[in-house]
């Protein structure tokens, strides 16, 4: 069996998805349901934030030369295999499973709530 390793790179967040706060972004709320779609379909799923793995950044030299060439615009950039396959947005989930060559079940509507509640963050 060949195993996909999808790594993100995420920007500074205040929590690990983005999914926290009074104001979650619905883009955020649905990638993270496309992630658990992707774990379901035997991709390992590898993510690091910005404001909470810097190291992982600084590590990994194609995240690093990415950075170095376009700034934080390049975030998110997502690694298929250690290869860089997207940077500075946020694919849905056909964009995904089209560079994963997966076949893509429809996305749930994102739920509305944040993971921490009130106007807290995680």
């Amino acid at each position: 069996m060949n195993l996909t390793t999808l790594q993100i790179f995420d920007p500074a967040m205040c929590c690990t998805t983005g999914v926290c706060g009074p104001e979650v972004d619905t883009k955020l709320v649905q990638f993270a349901a496309d992630l658990d779609w992707l774990k379901s379909q035997g991709v390992i799923v590898q993510r690091h934030n910005l404001s909470q793995n810097p190291a992982a950044f600084v590590e990994n030299k194609t995240v690093q030369a990415t950075l170095t060439e376009k700034g934080e615009a390049a975030l998110p950039a997502l690694l298929v295999n250690g290869k860089l396959a997207i940077a500075g947005h946020y694919p849905d989930r056909v964009e995904l499973a089209a560079l994963l060559k997966l076949k893509a079940t429809a996305a749930p509507a994102p739920a509305k709530s944040s993971c921490c509640g009130g106007s807290s963050c995680c």
